[in-house]
């Protein structure tokens, strides 16, 4: 909410804000269950009036999509009526098909120009957003998302760089767990190769050595083993062939060890397999795996 919605995100006091993890709400006659995505309970500042936040992630075309969510704010509406006074739905699309979706839903009567419902929430779409306008932030979801952003080809390694540069300046606000999380899903969007860190770390050893040995620091265990074993056998082989096995080798290794981590971490939330997949991009069976593996 900071990051996109700051007006909103003002209003808000989230100092007794409950996260309210895979709420269901079911239908009247009691034959359908849909489960939210997130729902978090605030305050607006000031007022004793409380807000609901539904976020729904979405990662690909789907033209029921604003069907689906009017459903959820009306289930929402008729459960918490009394109690809330504020619904707020979001809808983050993450891909590209995605960010074509509608911003709500409307209908009317056909023939005329009469409308019987408009329905509306918030909208992120993250190929739309440039991303060089957060790539000064410190807000820890930018660094999360950026690669999901609108860039080109020739700004990859320029995003790559950019969203390095991030985590230095992040690192102290963040406890160790959501630091590697922000990495993990990074990664998992941006999908670097080895030759593309090799040459950032380079360049970073020739121009501001002291942030490469920042960066090494907030490198997961597996990257550094991968880039110390690869200047290990760059003595003795020629350091620049084995750097880049080295770090091959350890980011092939991490890479795993990422989405697993990712996965079951989502997985102990509640979150199904199904919205796990869709959250990451990766096919179910993919998923099922990484759950599965010991």
């Amino acid at each position: 909410m900071a990051l996109f919605f700051p007006e909103v995100h003002h209003r808000l006091d989230y100092s007794k804000a409950k996260l309210l993890m895979q709420e269901q709400l079911v239908d009247i006659v009691g034959r359908e269950a849909r489960t939210l995505d997130m729902l978090i309970e605030a305050q607006l500042l000031g007022e004793d009036i409380f807000v609901l936040l539904h976020f729904e992630p979405q990662s690909y075309n789907d033209r029921f999509f604003p069907e689906r969510m009017f459903i959820y704010f009306s289930r929402l509406f008729e459960k918490y009526r009394i109690t809330h006074k504020q619904i707020i739905p979001v809808a983050i699309f993450t891909g590209q098909s995605a960010a074509r979706q509608p911003s709500g839903l409307v209908m009317g009567l056909p023939g005329t120009s009469e409308e019987v419902l408009r329905f509306r929430y918030l909208k992120v779409e993250l190929i739309k957003r440039n991303w060089r306008e957060f790539a000064e932030s410190d807000n820890p979801v930018a660094a999360a998302l950026l690669a999901k952003m609108g860039y080109n080809r020739k700004e990859r390694r320029e995003l790559r760089f950019a969203y390095l540069r991030m985590l230095l300046r992040i690192k102290d606000k963040l406890d160790p767990a959501r630091l590697a999380l922000v990495m993990a899903v990074a990664d998992l969007y941006f999908e670097p190769t080895p030759e593309e860190d090799i040459d950032i770390l380079q360049e970073m050893r020739e121009t501001a050595p002291d942030e490469e040995a920042l960066l090494m620091e907030l490198m997961p265990a597996w990257k550094r083993w991968g880039y110390e074993e690869g200047m290990e056998k760059g003595i003795e082989q020629g350091i620049e062939k084995g750097i880049e096995k080295g770090i091959e080798k350890g980011i092939e290794r991490g890479a795993e060890e990422e989405r697993r981590a990712v996965v079951r971490k989502l997985a102990s939330k509640g979150l199904g397999l199904e919205e796990i997949a869709e959250i990451l991009d990766l096919p179910l069976p993919e998923v099922r795996r990484l759950n599965a593996d010991t």
